[in-house]
């Protein structure tokens, strides 16, 4: 695949996959085991769509080890510690040009999704369902356009687009983050074939 020189470093910022760690929102009706393998293929979708799409760099930030899911040419990152705005804004500045940074929370994302241009714009933002945002691009990765934004709130996106102020910003379509079991259904039915489908039809076939 041929790389243009403005394509920009795509970075996922993730969690292992651990059981009790991740998609604990999935906890009832599916055990902590069967939200961890849910979480698992929700972040091996999500990889693969970054491997499918032109980038100047693929970067996973992660918490935690890697394992199997990662696919090769990642470079892996160590999340800092505190609050999720600070660890966002450390991606960020880990990079030099621009930079689009997702979560492992959207199994459904294209690469025609994450193939974006900074030619004639400075930012792009992706809302989420929740009020909360999935994607976040700068021009120039400036951390500070990160910090002290409130997460994990039904006003995050909000606050974070009006962050945006004053840059030439392109919205990208709004997209359901996989957090409840109610998000899981929807977002399988969106993306049928992907790893995430597949182990979501597996434990509904065994009754959960």
């Amino acid at each position: 695949m041929t790389i243009r020189a403005a394509s920009p470093t795509l970075l996922v910022i993730a969690k292992e996959p651990r059981p009790g760690r991740v998609k604990t929102r999935l906890t009832p009706p599916f055990t902590p085991q069967e939200a961890a393998a849910l979480a698992e293929a929700a972040l091996a979708d999500t990889l693969d769509t970054v491997a499918r799409t032109p980038a100047r760099r693929r970067v996973l930030v992660l918490e935690g080890e890697p394992g199997p899911w990662l696919p090769s040419g990642f470079e892996v990152v160590r999340q800092c510690p505190g609050g999720l705005d600070e660890r966002l804004a450390a991606a960020f500045a880990h990079c030099e040009g621009p930079a689009l940074l997702i979560g492992m929370d959207t199994p459904q994302v294209t690469p025609d999704l994450l193939t974006v241009d900074f030619t004639d714009c400075e930012a792009y933002f992706g809302p989420a369902e929740d009020g909360g945002f999935w994607a976040l691009g700068l021009a120039d990765p400036d951390p500070a356009l990160l910090r002290g934004v409130p997460m994990s709130t039904p006003r995050t996106g909000a606050v974070q687009r009006a962050r945006l102020a004053g840059l030439r910003v392109r919205d990208l379509p709004r997209m359901r983050d996989v957090d409840t079991a109610y998000d899981a259904k929807l977002v399988a039915k969106t993306a049928p074939d992907g790893r995430f489908a597949t182990e979501l039809a597996r434990l509904a076939a065994a009754g959960r």
